[in-house]
């Protein structure tokens, strides 16, 4: 197997666990308030725009970093916000360590951070049925 299949996989597992988690808990339905216009905003004051990838016709993930903590953002932003649909928003690293957002929400999934200083950074994210992810993207 290799690197990007290894990752898609893990990225795969650990999206289904969560999401089986949460449904055996009693299908948590999460209501969160409009997104930010830029959808990236929602990473905090300091955070700029470093890369975004639709994610089908449904929304898109969006890829921040704030030189002063070091630290890059990954949120995902729904098109149009419903009905509380399965989402995720994921932000890695090479070495395996992943931060997940993953339930179901009606307009956004996220924030979640890493520390992007000194390694490749891989993010992308889950909406409904359809996702998008990056690897060893944006090294630094």
């Amino acid at each position: 197997m290799g690197d990007t299949t290894k990752r898609l996989w893990i990225f795969r597992n650990v999206t289904s666990a969560v999401t089986a988690g949460t449904m055996a808990a009693g299908l948590l339905i999460i209501t969160a308030p409009a997104a930010h216009a830029a959808g990236y905003g929602l990473c905090g004051s300091g955070h700029k725009l470093v890369d975004s990838a639709p994610i089908g016709n449904l929304g898109t993930a969006y890829l921040t970093w704030n030189a002063n903590s070091g630290k890059n953002c990954a949120v995902v932003v729904r098109n149009e916000p419903g009905a509380a649909v399965s989402m995720n928003a994921m932000i890695g690293r090479d070495n395996g360590i992943q931060n997940v957002d993953s339930g179901y929400y009606t307009s956004y999934a996220g924030p979640v951070y890493m520390d992007g200083r000194g390694t490749c950074i891989d993010w992308g994210g889950v909406i409904h049925d359809q996702e998008v992810s990056r690897w060893d993207s944006h090294c630094g």
